[in-house]
């Protein structure tokens, strides 16, 4: 059963005779459980298409659906509670708030939906992520790798369904980031969630389950990949 279906997305960019069309046409269904990477080169499309998935920006035309609801017949501020509700996102700049410690860090966006963390999950995630002895160190007293779990055990705190993450290894190593994408596999697993990941490296794309190709903002090949990481 897909969580995520997108129908005929098209995005545009400024006016004739100057449009950027970032996206051409774009249908495309994530199964519930998935773990999807999303690869293509710079300027592909593959940003914009995480943003439409994400409810970061709006299209030109088409339809997201997210547990069959659309959510661009939402307005603003009906969108901005059901993207915090419901999507996780991991970002490459990891985000956090520098004055903040690891912990605060990672129930922030909890908070600011006016819930009450759950402890004993959250106690849970970071030792799923090995961060539960820096959860009173700010972000700047730790390495990239480390942030990087903070966030995306930010992005799991919430319990959402849907979990997208955007080049989430492109300022790590390459050991460390085969390393936070083995952990992605386990909490998406553990925790019951689907992801898509955009990235660049061919690499990490195949530790996916499915692998799909965005070239000049069109899909242009999805496949199971063949090799077993």
């Amino acid at each position: 059963m897909s969580i995520l279906q997108a129908n005929g997305l098209i995005k545009n960019y400024g006016k004739a005779p100057n449009i950027v069309r970032a996206l051409r046409g774009v249908d495309l269904e994530i199964a519930n459980g998935e773990f999807a990477a999303v690869v293509g080169t710079s300027g592909s499309g593959k940003s914009t298409l995480l943003h439409l998935l994400g409810g970061l920006d709006r299209p030109t035309e088409g339809k997201v659906l997210i547990g069959g609801k659309d959510m661009y017949a939402m307005n603003d501020d009906e969108l901005t509670v059901f993207r915090r509700r419901n999507i996780g996102f991991i970002f490459q700049q990891y985000n956090l708030v520098p004055v903040l410690n690891v912990y605060d860090n990672i129930i922030l966006p909890i908070e600011l939906d006016g819930n009450r963390p759950d402890r004993e999950f959250i106690a849970f995630i970071a030792e799923t992520l090995g961060l539960s002895g820096l959860l009173d160190r700010l972000p700047g007293q730790l390495s990239g790798g480390q942030q990087q779990r903070v966030a995306i055990a930010r992005a799991l705190a919430a319990k959402p369904s849907f979990i997208l993450a955007d080049e989430p290894t492109g300022n790590l190593d390459s050991v460390t980031g085969l390393e936070v994408i083995g952990l992605l596999k386990v909490t998406s697993r553990q925790f019951n969630q689907t992801m898509v990941m955009i990235t660049h490296n061919e690499e990490i794309a195949l530790m996916a389950d499915r692998v799909i190709r965005i070239e000049d903002g069109q899909i242009a090949e999805g496949r199971v990949p063949h090799v077993s990481q």
